[in-house]
This record gives structure tokens, C-alpha cells and sequence, in this order.
């Protein structure tokens, strides 16, 4: 049995295959997106963990957890979280694939695009996650000094 978890923008689903390829089993649920300024998307990171743990919990009930040889985890794009190394926490939402927030930050590196795409082959775009760290690191007080020293993730 293989199981794969789907962790998209408004829901989690897992579903469990069959050897053959056959589903199995399957549940899903949606979870909320925050919009407090035209053009920001967050989430809260905890709110997708317990659904993603929910859904995952009850496949593997119906299926059993010893049947099951390999779990596939797809993600949410370029959604960004950063999170306390000691405690496992997040220090902020999750800033969501389609926010728009970091357009002033792309404005500022605007000197450094084609270098940005020769190196990396992608342009310069708030939906990257550099731009989302760089926004969070900024904004959420103290996580500047606490980046530096090894403590987010």
C-alpha cells in the first residue's frame, strides 16, 4: 500500500493505493486562507499540519499502518513558513504561493534580474520563497538576530 498526501492551497488530501494502483482509501479537508491586505494570502501553519494529520490518520485507519511501505507528499508551490528550531513552531503564517506582498523587495533587487535568471533560470517574482523570507525576517520583530544565530528554520 502506498499512501500520498496532497497538501494544496485550500485542503489536504491522502489517499492510499493499492499495489495494483487501485484507491483504496481516501479523506480530505479544506482549511482556511487569511487575506489581511488586498493582494496578501497567509495561512496558519498549525491549522495545516492538523488537517494534514487528520486526513492522514484516517486513511491509515481504514487501511492499517502496517500495510503501508511508502507515503508521497506533494506540496503547496513556493508557500513559505518559517519556524522556531528548538520548539518546532512557527514564528509567523504561512505566506501563501500566490501573496503578492514582496513586490517592493522584488522592486529593490530589480538591478540583479538577469543575473537572477542566467543563475537560477527564473525571474524575479514575489512568488519565490527568498522574497517571503526576506519579508518575514523584516517585519516579525527580533527573528533578524535569531536567524543569525541558528534558531529559525
Amino acid at each position: 500500500m502506498i499512501v500520498v498526501l496532497d497538501l494544496g492551497t485550500t485542503g489536504n488530501r491522502a489517499i492510499a493505493f493499492s499495489d495494483q494502483g487501485h484507491r483504496v482509501a481516501q479523506a480530505y479537508e479544506e482549511f482556511p486562507l487569511y487575506t489581511p491586505q488586498p493582494g496578501w494570502v497567509e495561512q496558519n501553519p498549525l491549522e495545516i499540519w492538523d488537517s494534514c494529520l487528520r486526513v492522514l490518520l484516517k486513511v491509515m485507519a481504514e487501511v492499517g499502518a502496517k500495510s503501508v511501505v511508502a507515503i508521497g507528499i506533494t506540496n503547496q508551490r513556493e508557500t513559505t513558513i518559517v519556524w522556531d528550531e528548538s520548539t518546532g513552531q512557527p514564528v509567523y503564517n504561512a505566506i501563501v504561493w500566490q501573496c503578492r506582498r514582496t513586490a517592493e523587495i522584488c522592486q529593490e533587487f530589480s538591478d540583479y534580474r538577469t543575473l537572477l535568471k542566467s543563475k537560477t533560470g527564473l525571474f524575479l517574482d514575489p512568488y519565490f520563497s527568498a522574497t517571503k523570507i526576506k519579508w518575514i525576517l523584516r517585519n516579525v520583530p527580533d527573528l533578524k538576530n535569531r536567524a543569525a544565530t541558528g534558531e529559525l528554520r
